[in-house]
């Protein structure tokens, strides 16, 4: 008989799309590295978000990371999210975040608050509401990673679209940037010096101002734990304006930062889970 090696280490139910094929970036290496870490303190094993809500009673704990759009597959996340909920079991991120994770209908309350954040409304009887541009986005309120993404000279809603989609202006930008947490806890900076290159991102060493503006977005959402992206674009006149808060399944670009601030970063995320087992 194998003897005992102590306590059971807690397990964890780590949910991910390795096939999903993003542009500009490679989702599964994110993934492998995170899951080769983790496995230095938790049991863990891999499902796809599909599986989710079927597998989740078997593990202490369940990590969402690179599981693609969930408009993809909205019926499973949502059965996900109840049967969770209805377990009781303990889900990071965890479920209370109001960032990308509960639509994106907190950029029209961020806007109308008075926020930093791209001007948006939901309504066309808004539209008056939205500064004048040389030309508009229009996309859908539960979109992600530019899916039905079109552009229009003018602010305009289709017929019977009130609410299920946001109109903006197209803002003319620098640069964008992301400030990337873990729970309230800064992390690292990217940004992307070449605006018609996304993805294409460099360490970014950001100002007292600069991280001012992320953590009145991280305060502002009630997510409990978690990792948490914020991402801003730089304006011609030197300040940032909110583009999204992602609270659901944030794309890290650890493949971007150097291994010391990677390592940091995992220790920190490996803390956080265990923190919410605790």
């Amino acid at each position: 008989m194998i003897a005992s090696s102590g306590a059971p280490r807690p397990s964890v139910l780590f949910v991910t799309d390795l096939a999903y094929e993003a542009r500009g970036r490679r989702y599964c290496d994110e993934d492998i590295f995170l899951t080769s870490r983790l496995r230095g303190t938790f049991d863990v094993a891999l499902c796809h978000p599909r599986d989710a809500a079927a597998l989740l009673d078997g593990f202490d704990a369940v990590v969402v990371r690179n599981s693609g759009p969930v408009l993809h597959y909205q019926e499973a996340y949502d059965a996900f999210r109840a049967r969770a909920r209805e377990s009781g079991t303990r889900v990071y991120n965890t479920l209370d975040g109001r960032g990308d994770m509960a639509g994106k209908q907190y950029l029209v309350d961020l806007s109308r608050a008075g926020f930093p954040v791209i001007p948006t409304v939901d309504t066309a009887a808004d539209l008056g509401l939205l500064p004048r541009s040389a030309g508009y986005v229009v996309k859908p309120k539960l979109g992600a990673d530019s899916v039905g993404l079109r552009f229009t000279e003018r602010p305009e809603f289709p017929a019977g679209a009130d609410g299920t989609l946001l109109v903006q202006p197209r803002i003319d930008f620098r640069y964008e940037v992301s400030f990337y947490f873990v729970d309230d806890d800064f992390q690292y900076a990217l940004h992307a010096p070449r605006p018609q290159r996304r993805w294409v991102l460099e360490p970014y060493a950001p100002s007292s101002e600069d991280l001012d503006f992320a953590r009145r977005f991280v305060s502002w959402n009630t997510l409990t734990h978690g990792v948490q992206r914020v991402d801003a674009c730089r304006t011609p006149e030197g300040g940032l304006l909110l583009v999204e808060l992602e609270d659901l399944n944030p794309y890290l670009s650890l493949d971007r930062v150097p291994e010391e601030v990677r390592d940091a970063f995992v220790a920190r995320m490996r803390d956080s889970v265990r923190e919410l087992l605790a």
